[in-house]
């Protein structure tokens, strides 16, 4: 290399970096994704000569997907520690889902490692060392997959993800890969080559080694053109979430977090699709197909409020009652309708004063706790020491009386009138002995209460309410 050269990449790096430490409060503190390869070697130890040690952290995340995975830990720890940076690890188990590719399934991980290590450490910002390359190879990435402009923005200089604790910045983005390798040769800098990059049959590493090298010497700017896709990418995609968040305004119901079925479907597929992305992305959600999201709008379309709406994602069910449309959490593929109710083997207590119950098998808890005797939905506790409380599934055609002089219903007409959504009846019914006790989402039998002969007015006795608690909302 000739100095020219070593002055002009070391030039470049160190501006990139100043740009991102003048955007940031002063004494701000950043984390480093630190993997110790070339790109964020070059990031750590530009940080460290523009900010100082004191302000800079390299976070290093363990996958444990390759056996020098150790040795990697331990290069990395020696390395920040010479600069003076503070360094911190995290160790994670890569859980690889079917129709999730190793190399997406470890990316989650990794995420979601940093963003605690964030938090833990109260940075300011996490930066990433992806550069004009890795842009380049994202993009064709997504143009080979199909995705559409939201997949085509490709890696943004700088954003916060939802849920993120911090800001996510790349600071290198517009430089070169040759650009930092030049800075990691004149700085004599020591990094780490993980020898799953050779691999071609990973899609990036196929692009990387066989395709690039071929459209650099037909299309020498071709990073260039493919930087600007991603622009223009980006900046299609926020006109249309600016588009999607007025529809989503009119189509919400009065529930939160539910659409109005009809005010959506009145929508074009376009429009309904875009709302859609633009919803579960609020929610949290990972991107879904195109072919999903059709085949959502053509199952709310055809199906309507019928039970047999079927659109599973992300852990998650696509559900229509009553002209509300909302995930739940969950699979589709759980029956809950009358005609299918899942029958789970009964549970038994002797009770003594217990104030929580679990019952793992529906996801749930019963909670007992003490109350006034004048309390509307009070029971005595004497009641429930003279026979064993049993949890059983419903079998159809229960009944119970909510109110003291009101008439026997079946537990579905009482569902239906409190718009309880079919899947999520699949509730344990509580007894004493042989009666009927306690419906979770409706409430107390009346009639047990007057077969038990329950005096509300003996002040000495101790009285309680039950009350049901999916796991999920348990404290």
């Amino acid at each position: 290399m000739t100095p020219s050269a070593d002055t002009s990449a070391d030039r470049l790096v160190i501006d990139a970096v100043g740009v991102a430490f003048a955007a940031l409060p002063e004494n701000a503190r950043v984390a480093i994704a630190y993997s110790g390869g070339v790109d964020s070697t070059v990031l750590l130890d530009a940080a460290v000569r523009v900010g100082g040690a004191a302000r800079c952290i390299a976070f290093h995340i363990h996958h444990g997907l390759s056996p020098n995975a150790d040795d990697w830990l331990a290069h990395c720890d020696a390395f920040a520690r010479e600069r003076g940076a503070e360094f911190a690890s995290l160790h994670v188990d890569v859980q690889r889902e079917a129709g999730v590719s190793i190399e997406a399934a470890a990316r989650d991980a990794r995420y979601r490692a940093l963003d605690a290590l964030c938090a833990q450490h109260r940075v300011h910002v996490l930066w990433l060392a992806q550069h004009a390359d890795d842009q380049a190879e994202t993009v064709l990435l997504q143009l080979l997959r199909g995705a559409g402009l939201a997949g085509l923005a490709a890696m943004a200089p700088e954003r916060l993800p939802s849920g993120a604790p911090v800001t996510r910045a790349r600071p290198l983005l517009h430089l070169l890969r040759a650009q930092l390798e030049r800075y990691a040769h004149a700085r004599n800098l020591h990094w780490i080559d993980d020898e799953s990059n050779a691999d071609t049959r990973y899609a990036r590493n196929a692009l990387r080694h066989d395709v690039l090298p071929a459209l650099a010497v037909h299309f020498p700017g071709f990073r260039d053109a493919l930087a600007r896709t991603a622009t223009h990418a980006a900046s299609a995609q926020r006109l249309l979430d600016e588009f999607a968040r007025v529809d989503l305004q009119a189509v919400r119901s009065d529930e939160d977090g539910a659409l109005a079925r009809d005010a959506l479907l009145a929508l074009d597929d376009d429009r309904a699709a875009n709302v859609l992305r633009y919803w579960m992305r609020t929610l949290g959600f990972p991107a879904a197909s195109t072919a999903r999201l059709t085949d959502a709008l053509r199952q709310l379309r055809e199906i309507g409020d019928a039970h047999s709406l079927r659109v599973d994602h992300a852990g998650h069910a696509l559900r229509s009652y009553r002209g509300r449309i909302y995930w739940e959490a969950g699979d589709s593929a759980d029956p809950a309708d009358e005609t299918a109710l899942v029958e789970r083997a009964e549970r038994a207590l002797c009770w003594q004063g217990e104030s929580v119950w679990h019952l793992p098998q529906w996801r749930g808890t019963f909670m007992f706790s003490d109350v006034a005797a004048d309390d509307s939905d009070a029971i005595s506790a004497d009641m429930l020491t003279r026979a064993p409380l049993v949890a059983r599934s419903r079998k159809g055609g229960e009944r119970m009386r909510c109110a003291a002089n009101g008439p026997s219903r079946t537990l579905k007409n009482l569902f239906q009138e409190r718009g309880v959504p079919s899947w999520k009846r699949d509730v344990p019914l509580l007894f004493a002995g042989d009666v009927l006790l306690f419906v979770p989402l409706i409430g107390v039998n009346r009639a047990a209460l007057d077969e038990a002969g329950q005096q509300a007015n003996v002040p000495s006795s101790r009285f309680v309410r039950i009350e049901w608690r999916e796991d999920l909302t348990l404290a």
